[in-house]
């Protein structure tokens, strides 16, 4: 299954999110499964769709309402026959926004964590990183940002990597690299923001942690432009080596979704040149590092 927001251009008013389901031969046409309509008639546009399974329970869908990054707020739709249909869509607490781009972790002993931030109204605006969990399945949240860190570093939309009983959150910054924050007491609190040696242009990434153990991240290696988009894997969260290149022709390819389905193989969805949705399998046992 895939999700993504899509309308005239991003931030229109007629932007929803729209979802398509592939059944192993062909993906179903594409349906808009929510929109921004308010109460008085008018709508705003949708932003940034993440869908979440929990093992026990509906498949989840967290999306942003609102005219602007700054000011949107968090909703959540439910489905319990694999998204053929949605509950009506309801509004996250105050002060919860849900998983900004990349899906939330389930640990081990159910709490959830979901990778959030937020964008300010300040000219320019400023980025920060924080974590929403759950212990109770989603009914309840609190909110916890990383150590702060000096000088500070405008970051946003981070994907969380399970690295054996801590968790890694790598994130999207203006500084022109990929960024890392830690934590070792299941996301209750979390590092300072430290540099890696991934690049970023400014650009939305996410990760997976494999079965056997590797991390595997799909982001764009360049610190300039959306293109390439590329693979990148580590044995431990910290070095990273590139080994696929999904991408490199002139374009945007960009805000990838990464997942390993049950049989082992990665399903990667990203926006090809900002016209379309491309779905890659990769068999991760064939990337040898």
């Amino acid at each position: 299954m895939a999700a993504w927001f899509g309308g005239s251009f991003e931030g229109a008013p007629d932007v929803g999110i729209w979802l398509a389901r592939a059944d192993g031969a062909r993906w179903t046409p594409p349906v808009e499964v929510a929109t921004g309509a308010q109460p008085d008639g008018t709508r705003l546009p949708c932003w940034n769709p993440v869908l979440f399974q929990p093992p026990n329970g509906p498949l989840l869908l967290f999306y942003k309402v609102g005219p602007s990054p700054h000011e949107w707020w968090g909703m959540v739709t439910t489905s319990s026959n694999g998204g053929r249909t949605w509950s009506q869509p309801k509004r996250l607490p105050d002060g919860i926004l849900g998983p900004i781009k990349n899906k939330p972790v389930r640990l081990k002993d159910g709490t959830i964590v979901s990778p959030s931030s937020t964008e300010s109204r300040d000219t320019p605006p400023r980025w920060r990183v924080h974590f929403e969990r759950s212990t109770d399945g989603g009914r309840t949240w609190t909110s916890v940002a990383p150590a702060a860190r000096t000088p500070e570093v405008d970051a946003i939309q981070p994907t969380i990597l399970v690295r054996g009983d801590s968790l890694e959150a790598l994130v999207r910054t203006q500084a022109r690299r990929v960024f890392m924050t830690w934590s070792g007491d299941g996301g209750k609190s979390w590092s300072a923001l430290a540099v890696t040696g991934l690049a970023n242009p400014n650009a939305g990434i996410d990760g997976v942690t494999l079965r056997d153990g590797r991390a595997l991240l799909v982001y764009n290696n360049s610190t300039q432009a959306r293109t390439p988009l590329n693979v990148a894997l580590s044995p431990n969260g910290r070095e990273w080596t590139p080994v696929l290149t999904l991408e490199s022709e002139p374009g945007e390819y960009s805000y990838p979704a990464v997942i390993q389905t049950s049989d082992g193989l990665v399903h990667i969805t990203y926006t090809w040149k900002r016209l379309r949705i491309k779905h890659v399998v990769i068999d991760p046992q064939r990337l040898t590092r």
